[in-house]
């Protein structure tokens, strides 16, 4: 081990000492989740924070692969302001999607890194209480005008249940969730992946939620890597969404770390799960790897 490393050691030694125990959650965005040196990297990365004594909750969207399995079988997507439009057809390409290929590929090769992985979805043991979005009046901010949009097969979150997450933490297996819930009636929807997993960090209190995307942080111009903000609190996260700074997908995400720095996590990040060790970088070091989001500053 070279000087360079032990000094990283000690450098991750307070950061593994405050997080033994703790609960992350962890969302997994669809382009994160395929196959390859990509996510055989983010798995050794996870694998190193669970051997740590971490315990990790992943929850994962799909909608890369939805739509791939979308277009071979003919299936027209839509979307509004980055959110899908759910058809009955393309619900049931979700649903194959998320709950097969993508689950199915990220619990073999966590599995494959030596951490018991459990695929399920919101679904299962009642873990996400969920309700049909009725239509809503959206500002396309395409056209720059309002109109009355039903998402389809799309759900709210009404509550998370967590006794199954509980259970399955307290015997060392980590829960792999996909982005699909149900209703009172035993319907199926399709949920957003990031409000699915900021439902369930507040739900567990968990200690961090972490976003991991293709993209590095949040940025003030998106086509600037060097505008990349390091640590922001919920006030300036705030402030980007209301001056436009922030949209599409990424409005998104900002909108659930605020949710749940509101409702008692202590830190969010976002950072980039495509690069090499990226995951490692934001949480065991001073410097990190993409945005950290606090409620404020001491």
């Amino acid at each position: 081990m070279t000087e360079v490393d032990l000094q990283l050691l000690k450098t991750a030694i307070p950061y593994i000492r405050a997080y033994k125990g703790k609960i992350f959650v962890i969302k997994l965005g669809g382009e994160i989740c395929k196959p390859g040196k990509h996510l055989k990297n983010l798995m050794e990365q996870l694998s190193l924070a669970y051997q740590l004594g971490i315990q990790l909750i992943i929850v994962h969207g799909g909608g890369p692969q939805a739509n791939a399995l979308a277009d071979r079988l003919q299936i027209e997507s839509e979307f509004i302001n980055g959110r899908r439009i759910t058809s009955p057809g393309m619900l049931e390409a979700a649903k194959m999607s998320f709950a097969g290929t993508v689950n199915t590929d990220l619990v073999a090769a966590l599995n494959a890194e030596e951490v018991p992985a459990i695929g399920m979805s919101g679904i299962d043991g009642g873990l996400a209480k969920a309700f049909k979005r009725p239509p809503q009046t959206v500002s396309n901010v395409e056209t720059q005008q309002e109109q009355n949009v039903d998402f389809g097969e799309v759900a709210d979150l009404k509550g998370i249940d967590p006794h199954v997450l509980y259970s399955l933490l307290e015997k060392g297996f980590v829960p792999v969730i996909c982005s699909l819930v149900s209703d009172t009636t035993g319907r199926i929807l399709n949920i957003n992946a990031d409000t699915l997993a900021a439902g369930i960090a507040e739900a567990v209190g968990a200690q961090k939620y972490c976003l991991l995307s293709p993209v590095d942080g949040v940025m003030r111009d998106i086509n600037d890597p060097t505008s990349l903000l390091s640590e922001i609190t919920l006030t300036q996260a705030e402030e980007l969404l209301t001056d436009g700074t922030v949209q599409g997908g990424m409005h998104t995400k900002i909108q659930n770390c605020i949710e749940v720095l509101k409702r008692g996590v202590p830190r969010a990040h976002i950072a980039n799960g495509l690069k090499p060790d990226a995951f490692l970088n934001e949480i065991f070091t001073n410097e990190g790897s993409g945005t950290l989001l606090i409620a404020e500053k001491s």
